[in-house]
């Protein structure tokens, strides 16, 4: 997201320390003011921490687990308060937030990193767990969006793992039944951006029919000619 005051970028790193290559990458092409990152998969004390600050980000929140999950958020303006959630009574790392200084009109800025669990392959919840836990997670997640604060200016990013939209996905008749297209998904998580009030940056700024991919199977020979991907990342 890109405004006069402050740009932000979101990304699921998939291993932050094996991508810093990327990160500088990154960094070099957009230039951003803050980035969340989800799925950094190292423990707090582990984190690259000296390799960020060269980059830029003296302001860095993390908060990790060892070989999954993860969030952070680096940032070059200054945090005013920084919290971490729990979510659905267990203690995996999925949400950091930050108050920034935009440095600008918008004054502070709540910012927030948010990864939501992947469902894995059945989309079943009797059958999946996994698949029974994001829905619950989504379920909360309309609980905290309802009561969270309001009054100034917030973005919540990072990995739904939801593609909500029929152009969010390479087919729809194809994909209504795989986990992260599937209507109790769907339905769950419009039903956090409604309780929050949020509002779908990405897709105010290209709305539908156009199509928005976030997403390119890693299975995939060459994910450039097999363009059967998804908008899984979201900026609200």
């Amino acid at each position: 997201m890109k405004n006069p005051d402050l740009r932000i970028v979101t990304w699921n790193v998939n291993s932050v320390r094996k991508r810093l290559g990327l990160l500088g990458r990154l960094v070099e092409t957009l230039d951003p003011d803050v980035i969340c990152l989800q799925e950094t998969k190292v423990t707090d004390d582990l984190f690259p921490d000296l390799a960020i600050e060269a980059l830029g980000y003296t302001h860095r929140l993390v908060h990790g687990q060892k070989g999954y999950n993860g969030v952070a958020i680096l940032s070059r303006r200054p945090f005013l308060k920084t919290a971490t959630r729990p979510w659905c009574g267990r203690p995996d790392c999925r949400h950091a937030s930050a108050l920034i200084d935009s440095g600008g009109g918008l004054g502070a800025v709540e910012v927030h990193s948010l990864y939501i669990p992947a469902g894995g392959d059945l989309a079943n919840p009797e059958r999946n767990p996994k698949f029974a836990h994001k829905l619950d997670f989504l379920d909360e997640g309309a609980r905290w969006s309802r009561a969270r604060r309001r009054g100034r200016p917030a973005v919540l990013c990072g990995d739904f793992n939801v593609a909500p939209l029929e152009t969010d996905v390479w087919s729809h008749a194809k994909m209504r039944k795989v986990i992260s297209h599937t209507e109790p998904e769907i339905e769950r998580l419009n039903r956090m951006q409604a309780a929050g009030r949020w509002i779908d940056a990405i897709r105010r700024l290209k709305p539908e029919p156009e199509p928005v991919y976030t997403w390119w199977s890693y299975r995939a020979a060459d994910w450039t000619a097999v363009d059967r991907s998804r908008r899984l990342d979201h900026v609200w």
